[in-house]
């Protein structure tokens, strides 16, 4: 049964996720822990996740399901009470987020509102994703399956990913295409969503630039110039400016 050592734990990783509350939250700066607490809903739904867990790992029955229910009504959030969780996630808002019963969390991963850790089909055994640690999911993004989300990568705003995302990758579209961004990222959360590359914008690019090319050279050949080059075409997904994450 729960004794003081598991009381104490849960002490330990509430502190842990009020710390991840104020690092990564920037309406949190200059925020007193104790606000946080009472006031942060992703704060709230994994205390009663981390007691439902541990009341769970007990053999507790009932009792576990009836705290993840009320958690669910009050905060917007559902938790499994048998997912496992590291430290230091941070839940950004949280409406709509659903962390399915096989779904594993490592430490400091970052989830914002409308995200789903669910499953596919019908099968028993494990059915959700792996989350490796400082991971970070978009707005809206649904992970799906038994897959594995690599250390340190990123998954764009409403990304449906079905497959496993390499370490240190950034993942968009439906479904989700793993692409590179700037070679190894640095570690740690940044809102940056507007800034993603777009693979699929990038190879009608490609693609617009070699029959351009081809129209040139066909020119060249008949001695006919070409009356509209499509390689001129502009850049279909352009976005300038500076990070609005701050960055």
């Amino acid at each position: 049964m729960l004794g003081f050592g598991a009381f104490a734990l849960l002490a330990k990783e509430l502190r842990r996720d009020v710390a991840a509350a104020r690092d990564r939250d920037p309406a949190a700066k200059g925020v007193p822990p104790g606000e946080i607490l009472a006031t942060w809903p992703g704060i709230h739904a994994l205390l009663a996740y981390r007691v439902a867990h541990a009341l769970h790992g007990a053999g507790v029955r009932l009792l576990p399901r009836t705290i993840s229910m009320l958690t669910r009504a009050l905060t917007g959030i559902e938790i499994h009470p048998a997912a496992r969780i590291g430290e230091g996630l941070f839940i950004d808002h949280g409406a709509g987020v659903v962390i399915g019963e096989t779904a594993d969390i490592g430490d400091d991963v970052t989830l914002y509102q409308g995200v789903t850790l669910g499953g596919t089909g019908f099968a028993t055994g494990k059915r959700h994703p792996t989350v490796q640690d400082n991971v970070t999911i978009g707005s809206g993004a649904k992970l799906l399956g038994p897959i594995t989300i690599g250390h340190g990568a990123k998954i764009g705003a409403n990304s449906v990913v079905i497959t496993d995302v390499p370490p240190n990758s950034t993942v968009v579209g439906n479904p989700g295409h793993p692409v590179r961004v700037d070679g190894r990222r640095p570690e740690g959360p940044d809102a940056d969503w507007i800034h993603l590359p777009d693979p699929i914008a990038e190879a009608i690019q490609g693609l617009a630039s070699r029959i351009g090319t081809l129209e040139r050279t066909v020119s060249e050949l008949s001695g006919e110039e070409p009356e509209d080059p499509v390689a001129d075409v502009r850049p279909l997904r352009t976005v300038k400016g500076p990070n609005p994450a701050g960055g």
